[in-house]
């Protein structure tokens, strides 16, 4: 018979599962340092009961902590792409490793393809900032950030995007990860962000199954349908329409990315994606 864990024997597993990644060495090994510390925080007040509530019943009869069995870690079900717009990986790292700064990512590529593993998949970075997504705003909570190095106007290396299909594979097979969840920063936050840029190849990463892409053969849409019902069906906030069609144009038609205008193409490529995901939603 297995014995299921007691909330403090849960909580030492949690702190060796997120230490794990955590090996201190230098050049950062005070950062390192500083991770174990605030995971300790964490896993202490992880097996803590949590306060006694207030219900109707008396006093003497007031709420009881009963500790389920029946839990585990939750796990990221979306990813967000960035770009670090900074001029060199040196530059995030430090950027990423101190406090004042209050930015972090789970993942940052090198242009050499070098993955550094910043912080675990179980814990919430702090990348996504004001965003939304559907009807999710608080994108942190549900997501994993991926910071690609890269100043923002210059082209992404081909070893760099291979070292992000290999990541994005193993995320996707760990977690389950739906197809349409791989999106990026400007997607979350139309107005105010605009990476990983024109530059990213969104096609290439739908090919293989990070994203979704439009269909080769197009049709015209209905007279009917309101392009901005297309951009909400697909997850962009349509608060500031301009802003959103541009973020949308930014990931799809990359070329007119400027241009806050629909052009026919441009309504058709929208109409394609949105009854791909009206399906999907079914």
């Amino acid at each position: 018979m297995i014995k299921t864990p007691s909330p403090a024997a849960y909580a030492l597993l949690l702190l060796a599962a997120l230490s794990s990644s955590c090996a201190s060495k230098k050049p950062y090994a005070t950062s390192n340092k500083i991770y174990q510390q605030q995971v300790k925080v964490i896993a202490a007040e992880i097996s803590k009961p949590p306060l006694p509530l207030t219900d109707t019943l008396p006093a003497e009869k007031a709420s009881e902590w009963v500790g389920t069995v029946n839990f585990g870690m939750r796990r990221p079900n979306y990813v967000v792409i960035h770009h670090t717009a900074q001029d060199s990986l040196g530059q995030t790292l430090k950027t990423f490793t101190i406090s004042r700064t209050q930015v972090s990512a789970h993942y940052v590529i090198g242009k050499d393809g070098k993955v550094y593993h910043m912080l675990s998949d179980y814990l919430r970075a702090w990348h996504a900032g004001n965003s939304k997504w559907g009807s999710i705003t608080d994108l942190n909570s549900v997501s994993l950030g991926i910071e690609m190095d890269n100043n923002g106007t210059e082209p992404y290396t081909e070893v760099q995007l291979n070292s992000l299909l290999n990541l994005l594979d193993t995320i996707k097979l760990n977690y389950k990860i739906p197809a349409d969840n791989f999106i990026g920063h400007g997607d979350i936050a139309p107005g105010r962000k605009v990476d990983p840029g024109v530059n990213f190849p969104w096609k290439k990463l739908a090919e293989k199954g990070f994203g979704i892409w439009y269909s080769d053969s197009l049709q015209t849409p209905p007279p009917a349908f309101d392009p901005m019902d297309g951009l909400l069906i697909i997850g962009y906030d349509i608060s500031r329409p301009q802003d959103a069609i541009k973020a949308f144009k930014r990931h799809y038609l990359p070329d007119v990315a400027q241009d806050a205008e629909w052009t026919d193409y441009a309504l058709s490529v929208l109409y394609n994606l949105y009854i791909k995901k009206k399906t999907a939603l079914l």
